[in-house]
């Protein structure tokens, strides 16, 4: 049973910084190209970040260019994403997901499997 919990969330004013974990079981992590998702109330959930399988391979969302780097550390099973400099505009509920088919990273169909979202509040 594939399971991947995200951690990390939470409350931060503008400016600040959070990490973003993710843990992957129940897959061959190393098998997988790993993205982060995010969604606003009322709003479709749009691509964040991604990474490919070694590592390699990052992209990144114009929104997040420059603030955010998304990692991984196969012999964990984790992805992380390290945002900094945030903005009220990036509170949401963010998701990881793995994509074992290295399909379009980032369109959220490309993904076999999510976790359940971590929320990240940006204060002004």
């Amino acid at each position: 049973q594939v399971q991947l919990v995200e951690s990390g969330g939470g409350l931060v004013q503008a400016g600040g910084s959070l990490r973003l974990s993710c843990a992957a079981s129940g897959l061959t992590f190393s098998r997988y190209a790993m993205g982060w998702f995010r969604q606003a109330p009322g709003k479709e959930r749009e691509f964040v970040a991604s990474i490919s399988r070694s590592g390699g391979n990052t992209y990144y969302s114009d929104s997040v260019k420059g603030r955010f780097t998304i990692s991984r550390d196969n012999a964990k099973n984790t992805v992380y994403l390290q945002m900094n400099s945030l903005k009220p505009e990036d509170t949401a509920v963010y998701y990881c997901a793995a994509d074992r088919w290295s399909g379009t990273y980032y369109t959220t169909s490309a993904y076999q499997y999510w976790g359940q979202g971590t929320q990240v509040t940006v204060s002004s």
